[in-house]
């Protein structure tokens, strides 16, 4: 998908001093403003129930004191970006190099106990976005429980590590949310072609992790499966490599593994107006829990690879709409010359994706590709994991996937094959928030 409207974020310190992350020659971090640390340990843990989370130690890294609305420059890969604001971090923040997602399914029915989970997570995000241990980290603390830390992220940098969470339709099922679900968050229709797979689809939560380092991200997944043991379980979840689109268009357009590149159009991380207009939900737009959030789209789509690499190069810019070399639309010379629709075949993938061909929906794009080995008859398991960030998903997704499902000449080499949708309710604003405080305390 290459086009982005297509398929297109007080320091109160232990009183026991933490174990150093850092060497002689390369120490601790310095904290981000208004994270939060427990004054103690306790032999339960984070959770209550045994199960405590460790953060990625981030050895000579200096935090960024950021908000999510003016995100760090995608160059600082080393430096953490900033957890609290009005939007979450990880939708307008320059698009970091790797992916970890996970889809959760809840498995308690107490809402005390998931109010707390929720709680005990932003704690958790906030701690591990800014490279610092929680709790007592990997070693040194009581040797009759676990460590508070899996370890696999000693000594690494916080790499731009933000985690974004989303509910899913069927969480408003349980806890007497029913009359908080969003109209716009409905079950997303059935596109043409679709072969949806349902275990890799839906889901209660999300939770999207990126970064610039693999290990941070499955390191910051993992531990939030690991304090919510008893409370969700994993239902699926997905590696993502390689960036195929950006929010930094001073920056190179990265490429798809078809090769072409991918989200020219989409909306940059700095612009207010445009993210405004489409992809921060607004006051007036319901329910108030949701202003300053947005809705997100994920989508599976299994790349035909093999086909794709015995077609000709003609036959492939025609059916993108876009040279292979410069990314230049038909009949110009340059990536951001504005496209002449017309003079692109009627079902190549840029001219039905365009906000021209429908009643100017756009959306902010943060796909990935992926390989996951092969598939048992010599074909590469690999193609895009499109995540796709708006204000309604029935003015952004829903009418562009529909025309794509119809006529793209692109659906000869793809398929859709997992599915979901989330409502991603607004940052953590400060050290008294918390992720869906505004859904579950019905304070906006």
């Amino acid at each position: 998908m290459a086009e982005q409207p297509v398929a297109q974020e007080q320091q109160e310190l232990s009183d026991q001093p933490e174990q150093p992350t850092g060497t002689a020659e390369e120490p601790a971090p310095a904290p981000v403003a208004n994270s939060t640390v427990p004054s103690r340990r306790s032999l339960l843990g984070w959770g209550g129930a045994g199960l405590a989370l460790g953060a990625a130690a981030a050895g000579g890294a200096v935090a960024v004191a950021r908000s999510a609305d003016s995100p760090a420059p995608a160059a600082e890969s080393g430096a953490a970006v900033a957890f609290h604001g009005a939007h979450q971090a990880g939708i307008a923040t320059p698009v970091q190099d790797r992916l970890h997602f996970a889809a959760f399914d809840v498995k308690t029915d107490d809402r005390a106990e998931f109010v707390q989970l929720l709680n005990d997570w932003t704690k958790a995000a906030d701690r591990m976005t800014a490279g610092r241990t929680v709790g007592e980290g990997a070693y040194g603390g009581l040797a009759e429980a676990p460590p508070d830390d899996t370890g696999e992220a000693l000594g690494l940098k916080p790499s731009r590590l933000t985690l974004t969470i989303g509910f899913g339709p069927s969480l408003f099922d349980r806890f007497e949310l029913r009359e908080q679900r969003p109209e716009a968050l409905l079950d997303l229709p059935k596109f043409p072609g679709d072969n949806l797979d349902k275990a890799r689809s839906d889901g209660d939560l999300c939770i999207q992790a990126c970064a610039d380092d693999p290990q941070v991200a499955v390191h910051a997944i993992r531990n939030l499966a690991r304090i919510g043991f008893g409370k969700v379980a994993i239902r699926w979840s997905q590696l993502g490599f390689g960036k195929t689109s950006s929010t930094t268009p001073e920056e190179q357009t990265p490429r798809n593994l078809m090769g072409f590149k991918d989200g020219t159009r989409n909306i940059a991380g700095t612009d207010t107006a445009e993210l405004a207009k489409h992809v921060w939900v607004s006051d007036s737009d319901g329910p108030a829990w949701m202003a300053g959030g947005s809705y997100l789209v994920a989508r599976r789509i299994r790349m035909n690879i093999e086909t794709w690499d015995r077609t000709s190069l003609q036959e492939q810019e025609d059916i993108f709409g876009r040279d292979k070399g410069e990314g230049a639309p038909v009949g110009k010379a340059k990536e951001r010359d504005e496209p002449f629709l017309k003079a692109m075949l009627p079902d190549a993938h840029v001219r039905l994706a365009h906000p021209d061909t429908n009643n100017g929906a756009k959306i902010l794009r943060r796909g990935y590709s992926f390989t996951d080995g092969t598939d048992g008859l010599g074909r590469l398991e690999a193609g895009l994991f499109f995540l796709a960030y708006q204000r309604d998903v029935r003015k952004g997704f829903i009418p562009v996937q529909q025309s794509l499902a119809r006529a793209d000449a692109l659906n000869e080499y793809i398929q859709h094959v997992g599915s979901a949708i989330f409502a991603i309710p607004p940052g953590v604003r400060d050290k008294d928030d918390w992720w869906g405080r505004a859904l579950f305390s019905g304070k906006a």
